[in-house]
């Protein structure tokens, strides 16, 4: 009797710590299927998205960004036309070439921008891009308006009515529009147009663009009472799944070595 009851409670004890063995093994699995979730987090990108004209400094903000938190950003820039159905879908920030350009933006595609996170980050300054050591000697507004001085315009991207804001303080706004060969409406096509057209003379636009076009322009800079400054606004959009991580990559523009970058790249 006694062997019969000794059998049966060690049976007994088996089938417990089978069954909780096995109840360990299924407790375990959610924390192992938990990994690739975690593994998820960590490939997830900052995608911004924005025209042409910041794209350098903001660029070389996001690698130096992406080294020091292991946070991946993906910088778009372009004409508008060309990335805004993506950033429908996926945009985290949207930057503008000027505060002008970004409001624009906000006016075409209403509800996309969370306009309580705009963010001015820093100005840039206009000037004269010239040929390659400047064989007509342009070294002044009043020299744009000589007699067969051709000038490339963009006609937006940020340069909407710079050269005429500009000229318009001396006098030269007549001057200046008899001598405007070419006018296009982005930076990509004036870009394109002054490699293409060799007989365009000099481009109104900002001293920026010089250090993205050093092998075909030279700078012609004017005195600090002449320039005519425009801002580089950026914010978040109301489609981001994350806020806190765009805000910090927006923060990380602010910070003094975010700045350092911009004015590498021509910025104030």
């Amino acid at each position: 009797m006694k062997k019969t009851v000794f059998l049966s409670a060690l049976l007994l004890f088996v089938i417990t710590a089978t069954g909780l063995s096995a109840y360990a093994k299924m407790d375990r699995k959610p924390a192992t299927q938990a990994t690739p979730s975690s593994s998820q987090s960590d490939d997830q990108v900052i995608r911004v998205y924005g025209p042409g004209g910041p794209l350098g400094p903001i660029k070389e903000a996001a690698e130096h960004f992406s080294a020091e938190t292991g946070i991946k950003v993906e910088v778009t820039a372009g004409p508008e036309a060309n990335w805004i159905s993506q950033a429908k879908q996926d945009a985290d920030i949207i930057f503008g070439g000027s505060e002008y350009m970004l409001q624009d933006f906000i006016f075409n595609h209403p509800e996309m921008i969370d306009t309580k996170s705009r963010t001015e980050l820093y100005m840039r300054a206009a000037g004269i891009l010239v040929r390659k050591g400047n064989p007509k000697k342009i070294k002044s507004l009043e020299d744009l308006t000589k007699n067969g001085v051709k000038i490339l315009d963009v006609n937006g991207a940020g340069q909407l009515g710079l050269w005429e804001d500009m000229a318009g303080r001396k006098g030269l706004i007549e001057g200046i529009s008899q001598n405007i060969n070419l006018s296009v409406k982005s930076s990509a096509e004036g870009i394109e147009r002054w490699k293409s057209n060799s007989s365009l003379d000099a481009w109104v636009t900002y001293e920026s663009w010089h250090y993205r076009l050093k092998d075909v322009t030279d700078l012609v800079e004017l005195p600090e009472e002449e320039k005519l400054y425009r801002g580089t606004p950026i914010a978040m959009t109301n489609i981001t799944d994350q806020k806190k991580e765009a805000q910090q990559f927006i923060d990380y523009l602010k910070t003094e070595e975010g700045h350092q970058i911009f004015q590498k790249w021509g910025w104030k």
